[in-house]
């Protein structure tokens, strides 16, 4: 199997959160071809789902860092990913979630592996601040972004769709930058 290379492996208590590889796919194009994706800009057909799925590996070439696929520690099935994103055209670094199996939601997973990437592009990128762009309309997303201290800041448009943009706590005010989130 390839994978992306240089990419750190992040663990928690019930995660491991790792790059994107190619048996991956298969989960993120059942979760994008679906309504459960309206919020993340599906549904999409399986065409434009493997160039999205393209985008989330190149962004680790383009930028150094991405959205991990965080897995069940147990069994390694792909949940869902997180992480710290800024493609061109984004008003500033993001700490994003998306679950794409339907059996992981509800369970505190998305945030276990917000909150540790959270603490990763604070601690190795040395961010001092992030955001994340959430619809309106997205509530689980929101109750989300409270767990994690953020606040609604001010209303956005990204790429054509309109948000509301979520400012995460500064690194400075976090216990430890917020490294007590992974192992």
């Amino acid at each position: 199997m390839i994978t992306l290379s240089g990419t750190p492996v992040l663990e928690t208590e019930r995660l491991i959160l790792r790059a994107p590889q190619a048996s991956d796919y298969a989960v993120f194009a059942q979760f994008f071809t679906t309504d459960r994706a309206r919020f993340v800009g599906g549904p999409i057909e399986a065409p434009q789902a493997w160039r999205a799925f393209g985008h989330l590996i190149g962004h680790w070439v383009m930028r150094g860092y991405g959205f991990f696929v965080f897995a069940d520690r147990a069994t390694g099935k792909p949940l869902g990913s997180a992480g710290p994103w800024c493609p061109e055209g984004w008003p500033e670094p993001e700490i994003g979630w998306t679950v794409w199996d339907p059996q992981a939601e509800g369970r505190g997973l998305a945030s276990e592996a917000a909150l540790a990437t959270r603490a990763w592009a604070y601690g190795q990128l040395g961010w001092t601040t992030a955001i994340s762009l959430i619809a309106a309309e997205n509530d689980r997303s929101q109750t989300l972004a409270r767990r994690m201290g953020a606040v609604p800041e001010r209303e956005a448009e990204v790429m054509g769709k309109p948000c509301v943009i979520w400012r995460h706590p500064s690194a400075d005010t976090l216990a430890d930058g917020g490294m007590e989130a992974y192992a």
